[in-house]
């Protein structure tokens, strides 16, 4: 596999044997690793072999791999040397459509941005949530077609986490699939792999952009101590309030991707490792109690964001690697989450691990992610109302995969449900 263009051809990438070819020429930014499933043993060389990687050729420029736990720990939580301005997907952005947000940022506007939304995740508006939630979770459920094959990513991940996205964004609910379009549309450029023409991604985001800026223009005149959803809350901000059109577009984008994508992946990706771990689905008919536990070990067994990226400010030493200013480092949390060091047998999904929540897919320091307690509250309340219902839900056939070096995600997941 060459190191500076990417293999398009699922036959030939399954056919290369990652631990003959040079270590110089390992490149794990090709999207079509992830969309094949045959990135483990790519990122399990790196780990023992070279754990902070330089690939010096990729369509996405040179950039250093982090693939161990702690590194990628220590990384994420040193900003002062390593920033996040300019983006966090392994591939720049077109210089003529930036679209910055919050999470893109440093202190202090990243702190002063980010404050203005977390309203939305704290714990009293998360508790009124969850009757939201569980509602709509068991009327998804009961609509399911029972004793016909389905794709489960349409009919219940995608449905529930944008039933959601609706309601923290008080978008109108019957249009909500338009954030389905316009998150999938944000996470197709080709800083990630993605193949959409990139005029018909800034048509869609242009569109996008141009919706909400008229809830925006309703939510000024709405009173923010009565009204609790992001659009409000941004709008009657100081850090939020004056922002650019193109930075206000950055930060609807963030919020549904985050909102959206890693959520609706992790609620896939518990099914596919339930029928992967056949004993583990056992372990959860018997016990139900154990779904909160089971949470975390699907997100970190999942990984639905597979690295963060930050550019090197001044010159710093990585375990023992020296990385020059400007440089690119990138936080393999895919990786992190599989290292052998930190994490006993990571291959395989345990749901009652002692330490569950002991994993990388949130992130650390100031860019942790604001959402996790919703993403987990969504995940236990889905679970809880599966389990009341089916005995099963299994998987007939292969996932259909994203092509993404940056979402982990399913297009397609065939299931059949088993009533109790």
């Amino acid at each position: 596999m060459s190191e500076a263009t990417p293999v398009t051809d699922e036959a030939a990438i399954k056919a290369v044997d990652p631990w003959s070819i040079p270590i110089d020429e390992i490149n794990v930014s090709d999207p079509m690793l992830y969309k094949t499933d045959t990135l483990w043993p790519y990122f399990e060389r790196l780990r023992k072999e070279d754990p902070v990687h330089y690939c010096k050729e990729s369509v996405f420029g040179p950039f250093w791999s982090i693939t161990k736990f702690n590194d990628i720990m220590e990384v994420d939580k040193n900003h002062q040397d390593l920033s996040s301005v300019g983006g966090v997907s392994i591939g720049d952005r077109p210089p003529d459509f930036e679209t910055p947000n919050f999470i893109s940022m440093d202190p202090p506007k990243h702190d002063e941005q980010r404050m203005a939304v977390t309203g939305v995740v704290a714990p009293d508006n998360l508790s009124k949530l969850e009757p939201i939630i569980r509602e709509r979770a068991g009327k998804i459920l009961d609509e399911l077609p029972v004793g016909e094959t389905f794709n489960w990513v349409d009919l219940v991940s995608i449905e529930l986490t944008t039933q959601m996205l609706a309601t923290i964004f008080d978008f109108p609910f019957e249009e909500r699939r338009k954030l389905t379009v316009w998150s999938d549309l944000a996470t197709s450029t080709v800083a990630t792999g993605g193949t959409m023409p990139e005029e018909s991604r800034r048509e869609g985001m242009l569109e996008c952009l141009e919706y909400f800026t008229n809830l925006w223009n309703e939510r000024v005149k709405w009173d923010p101590t009565e009204h609790y959803d992001l659009i409000t809350m941004m709008a009657h901000n100081p850090a939020t309030q004056n922002m650019e059109p193109m930075e206000f577009l950055g930060n609807l984008i963030l919020l549904i991707v985050g909102g959206n994508d890693t959520t609706r992946n992790s609620i896939s990706g518990g099914v596919y490792a339930l029928n992967k771990f056949p004993a583990e689905y056992d372990k959860l008919r018997e016990n139900p109690r154990l779904i909160p536990s089971m949470i975390p070990e699907i997100i970190r067994f999942q990984t639905p964001l597979t690295h963060m990226r930050r550019r090197a400010i001044n010159d710093v030493e990585i375990n023992g690697k020296s990385i020059k200013k400007g440089d690119k480092v990138v936080m393999w949390y895919v990786s992190g989450n599989r290292d052998e060091e930190v994490i006993d047998r990571p291959n395989d999904f345990i749901i009652d691990r002692e330490k569950p929540r002991h994993h990388l897919s949130f992130g650390f320091g100031i860019h942790r992610c604001m959402g996790n307690r919703l993403a987990e509250m969504q995940l236990r309340t889905i679970w809880e109302e599966i389990n009341k219902r089916f005995r099963n839900v299994e998987v007939v056939g292969e996932p259909v995969r994203v092509a993404s070096n940056f979402v982990r995600g399913y297009a397609e997941l065939p299931v059949r449900v088993h009533p109790r």
